[in-house]
């Protein structure tokens, strides 16, 4: 499928500067394209993945993509989206948050690069990556309002969403600062075009604005621009069916550092996501054939309470994220919560658990009875654990305790761990230290 037709097909294409021209180019390999990375932060968000993802796809179909890293405009921060003024962050800490965007990209698109080969035995090719402050960082303002400044229009400028929004908002108005990002982000693209051989910008539709000004000043300043344009293309802002912002949720964002969001709760996000939303995420995250989705489709079809599209979507990107092992231990510790048999968990995955559920450090020589109360274990007092024994409702490893066994010494999964469940949902990891 063609490269625009397969993103229109995913869902994944909004809008184009010029389609004609994108084909044209897209149809021809090698062409370079970048995606901008903000480093406002240490990490990246699930909303991010799928810009790696493209810049993956591209790399498929043969074109050269740049992870271009925002360690100039990261000073200022982009308005797209934002209600109100970024707080400002030293030069320091930009500087370490683009290293750290640099080498999280990397880590997910290696893992992604190798899920590929796994598949396909293809071998993809690493994105080059570049930092905008090499050249944004050493320009002398006069010549750049003068050489670029004189470019743009303020009547245009004070039109596009990310300004407009925010001069209508009276309370939060718009600084100078910010609303000056829109030329920083167009001489990237120039920058990118005459020194990098690069002839396109994808990004989020937020970006509408500014990689249409980026273009139209390529156009403007670039002699051989008329030959070989400069173009746009925009994805789609992701949101689930019920509008809520994706990779939003109660507890907070789904971040791609696994310090930050665990493997295990990022399975589980995928895993909770609605059945409406499950297959267009398919679409979107993963590199499943056209054939391999409908099959998906029609497994779900069939019974949709199997969760096939949940099942496959939580493996397909826990392990583009996190790498196909680690993906394993936490489906593995999932399946431990959600019914399956302990005895299955691997070591790697109790310990993810614990990470996951209340887990108390006992005595080596501590009886069952003790295991079940303290903090951090299913009951606070001995009578309680007596009666919910009695009741049948106590199982440690998968197995039912009885009143008779409360006074032995409770057996250890892999010598180290006991998985304590009181009804159906309450689940307590006893860790006993790795085995001498």
């Amino acid at each position: 499928m063609e490269f625009l037709e397969d993103l229109r097909w995913r869902g994944l294409l909004h809008q184009v500067t010029d389609e004609a021209t994108a084909k044209a180019a897209l149809a021809q390999p090698n062409c370079g394209v970048y995606i901008g990375f903000d480093p406002t932060a240490d990490s990246l968000h699930v909303g991010s993945l799928l810009q790696i993802t493209l810049l993956m796809r591209l790399a498929l179909a043969g074109h050269r993509p740049i992870a271009l890293i925002g360690g100039g405009t990261g000073m200022i921060g982009d308005p797209s989206g934002k209600s109100a003024e970024r707080k400002l962050q030293s030069d320091d800490d930009v500087r370490a948050n683009a290293k750290a965007i640099e080498d999280q990209i990397l880590h997910v698109w290696r893992n992604m690069a190798q899920t590929i080969q796994n598949q396909t035995e293809r071998t993809v090719f690493e994105p080059e990556f570049l930092d905008n402050a090499v050249w944004l960082n050493n320009l002398n303002v006069i010549d750049f309002l003068r050489d670029i400044g004189k470019h743009f229009s303020v009547n245009a400028m004070v039109q596009r969403d990310s300004v407009k929004t925010r001069l209508e908002a009276r309370e939060q108005g718009i600084s100078y600062t910010e609303f000056s990002y829109m030329l920083l982000q167009a001489y990237d693209f120039l920058e990118l075009y005459r020194s990098h051989d690069c002839r396109a910008q994808f990004g989020g539709s937020d970006q509408w604005g500014n990689i249409v000004s980026g273009a139209d000043l390529i156009g403007r300043l670039m002699p051989d621009a008329a030959e070989c344009p400069a173009f746009g293309v925009t994805v789609p802002l992701i949101t689930a069916k019920n509008g809520q912002k994706f990779g939003k949720t109660e507890q907070g964002t789904i971040w791609l550092d696994a310090a930050r969001t665990s493997p295990y709760q990022f399975y589980q996000f995928w895993m909770n996501v609605e059945d409406a939303d499950a297959l267009n995420f398919l679409k979107y995250f993963t590199f499943l054939s056209v054939d391999d989705l409908a099959a998906f489709e029609r497994m779900h079809a069939t019974n949709p309470g199997g969760r096939h599209l949940q099942l496959e979507l939580a493996g397909a990107v826990t392990g583009l994220v996190h790498g196909e092992e680690t993906m394993g231990w936490a489906r593995a510790a999932s399946t431990v919560l959600f019914g399956g048999n302990p005895l299955e968990a691997n070591r790697f995955s109790l310990r993810m658990l614990a990470q996951e559920i209340p887990t108390t450090r006992p005595a080596p020589d501590v009886t069952v009875l003790g295991l079940l109360v303290g903090e951090n274990c299913p009951f606070q007092s001995n009578g309680e654990a007596k009666r919910a024994v009695q009741a049948n409702s106590v199982s440690i490893n998968g197995e039912k305790i009885t009143l008779d066994a409360l006074q032995a010494v409770p057996t250890r999964l892999h010598g180290q761990y006991a998985l304590i469940r009181h009804g159906k949902k309450s689940y307590f990891l006893a860790d006993f230290g790795a085995a001498p």
